[in-house]
């Protein structure tokens, strides 16, 4: 440091008094005062230590009191409601019962189907979208541009196809892919396609019953599979551990039917080939088995098939016409009637009557189909000739009260309690109108005035084939295992004996000679006795009074006479143009079912038995 003589060598004291902050303050005034701190007293340790299990002693105190709750005043609703978080309530699929006909032929069974989507965003790297589109397109017969178009719109979501078979299913999965997502469901499948649909029926898109037996029987069909709890893991995956033993299990029972799917086929072949060529509305056959009321063969044209899609025309064929509509069986009820006056005594087989081709009844005057007089002739011969005539003279010596008893007995104004669905009630007149017109019973004696369903004429023609039974028809055999054991049969009300044997068996014999001498002649077959009638009746309006050139042709069988057992009705329904009888149309139709009932049930000419 440099020095200046003569001076002392100091830094001169600043004069902070004279600070623009202190020019007015008086020195010290606002100088901060220091004082000396006390110093600190350390905590006594026995004061932590106190105060550290006082925080102990209460947080225990609160976590038991909490826990007390949980345990005992909360418990059982909060171990209800995680046992709900944990648990949930699942019904699994179970396949719905295959129906197979008497032959253990399948006829309905549920089969697995795919649906497709496809996710574009997932497809390999390696694999280009065209790739994917042209390996898919040859096996879904698609064109490999459009799926690659589509491809293209959406990078996931996007529906290909649905309804694809096990079989497509699996040539989709070997592809390997990624992005294919097959979707399964199980769909209700009818491998005859329409060959059964009037019994079988079908089920919809829920998997309910329809028509037919689907409906009729869905209990049946239904697998009885109650809804189980099981555990789940947090991430909602099965725990198997929880689940309970053998809850996936269900028989394997199968619905067996009476139906024969041979003689459904050419019934239905028969039918089908009479309706085209008298371009008739529609027709049916029924087959039935006379000792037991099972159903060999239903068949009724037009019909649907239940593996397609449905046209509006479709709707109306669901109910089965043979079973749910009624119609007036004009001649082919005669046997009934002569058995009745069999029955009650009031005729003799060998009786003659004299047909005068007219008869008055009240105001009313009844003539033959042909408008003829057949002359004397025997009960037999007015069966033979379809004497109108003749009947009435027969009905005539029952009294109206006793005749509308047997009609009742017989079933109608009841149902013959079938297990196909939609069955109609059969009608016939109050019994005080009956009686007090003397109409009503003439009528009544060829099958006129009152209306019963095609099923319930084949149930009461089974009483002539039976030796006098009412017999339940039915389709429904029962549960069958997989050894053919049945372990739910059908339970059907018990047989009424209506008529006796030795009647039945003196109105078959006079039955025999329709087919003989008369007008079943269409119907008959070399080397068999077969008992049958003809019927051309005239189709009753809605408001009353027949419609006008509309008419039902039919012809009823029994066979083999010597030990009936069968019993065929074949019906056409408006059939066109002339000669169209039940002679014409109806009678070749049950010629040709007869034949094929006689190849498949194996029954021997009558002259060999």
């Amino acid at each position: 440091m440099q020095k200046f003589p003569g001076k002392t060598n100091r830094i001169p004291r600043r004069n902070y008094s004279q600070s623009p902050l202190n020019r007015n303050t008086p020195r010290g005034k606002n100088q901060r005062k220091f004082s000396a701190k006390s110093p600190k007293v350390a905590p006594n340790p026995k004061i932590r230590l106190f105060m550290v299990w006082g925080v102990l002693i209460v947080a225990c105190l609160g976590l038991g009191i909490n826990l007390y709750r949980l345990q005992i005043v909360d418990g059982a609703t909060l171990t209800k409601k995680a046992r709900n978080q944990q648990m949930f309530s699942m019904r699994p699929f179970i396949p719905r019962r295959q129906i197979v006909d008497r032959n253990k032929r399948v006829v309905a069974i549920d089969v697995p189907i795919y649906t497709l989507y496809v996710h574009p965003k997932m497809f390999d790297k390696n694999k280009s979208r065209s790739y994917v589109a042209r390996k898919l397109a040859t096996i879904l017969n698609k064109d490999a541009d459009e799926l690659e178009a589509k491809f293209n719109k959406n990078e996931s979501g996007i529906f290909l196809s649905s309804n694809l078979q096990e079989e497509v299913a699996d040539q989709i999965s070997s592809l390997k892919l990624n992005g294919i997502d097959l979707r399964k469901k199980f769909n209700r499948y009818y491998p005859p396609d329409d060959l059964v649909a009037d019994i079988v029926g079908f089920v919809n898109s829920d998997r309910r019953g329809k028509a037919g037996i689907e409906y009729s029987q869905e209990k049946l069909l239904e697998r009885s599979m109650k809804t189980v709890r099981l555990s789940r893991a947090g991430n909602g995956a099965l725990m198997p551990d929880h689940a309970p033993d053998g809850f996936l299990n269900f028989d394997k029972l199968r619905m067996q039917l009476t139906i024969d799917s041979r003689l459904q086929r050419d019934s239905r072949l028969a039918l089908k080939e009479q309706i085209k060529k008298f371009k008739a509305k529609r027709g049916a056959v029924i087959v039935m088995d006379s000792w037991d009321g099972s159903i060999l063969a239903l068949a009724c044209y037009p019909t649907y098939n239940p593996n397609g899609k449905f046209t509006k025309e479709d709707y109306a064929l669901f109910r089965n016409w043979a079973v749910a509509d009624l119609y007036e069986p004009g001649s082919t009820f005669k046997p009934l009637n002569v058995a009745i006056a069999l029955e009650t005594g009031r005729i003799r087989p060998g009786e003659v009557f004299n047909d005068t081709g007219l008869i008055k009844v009240a105001d009313r005057e009844i003539k033959n189909a042909e408008e003829d007089a057949k002359g004397r002739i025997t009960v037999s011969q007015i069966l033979q000739t379809s004497s109108n005539i003749g009947m009435v003279k027969i009905i005539q010596r029952l009294q109206p009260s006793i005749y509308y008893g047997w009609l009742e007995r017989l079933g109608l104004r009841q149902k013959s309690e079938t297990d196909l669905p939609f069955e109609t009630t059969s009608r016939l007149k109050p019994q005080e109108e009956f009686i007090n017109s003397p109409i009503e019973p003439a009528a009544a004696s060829f099958g006129q005035g009152f209306s019963l369903t095609p099923l319930q004429l084949v149930q009461m023609q089974g009483a002539l084939a039976n030796g006098g039974r009412l017999v339940t028809p039915h389709v429904v055999k029962g549960l069958i295992d997989d050894k053919d054991q049945i372990h739910k049969e059908k339970n059907l009300p018990p047989s009424r004996q209506i008529f006796s044997p030795t009647t039945t068996q003196t109105v078959l014999q006079m039955m025999e000679s329709v087919v003989n001498k008369g007008s079943g002649k269409a119907a008959k077959i070399p080397g068999y006795r077969i008992a049958g009638k003809t019927g051309t009746a005239e189709k009753a309006g809605a408001t009353g009074g027949y419609i006008s050139g509309s008419k039902i042709t039919s012809f009823v069988s029994i066979l083999p006479v010597e030990t009936p057992r069968y019993v065929v009705l074949t019906l056409v329904d408006e059939p066109q143009g002339e000669h169209t009888f039940g002679s014409t149309v109806a009678a070749p139709i049950a010629k040709k079912v007869m034949e094929s009932l006689i190849s498949i049930e194996k029954i021997p000419p009558s002259g060999s038995r």
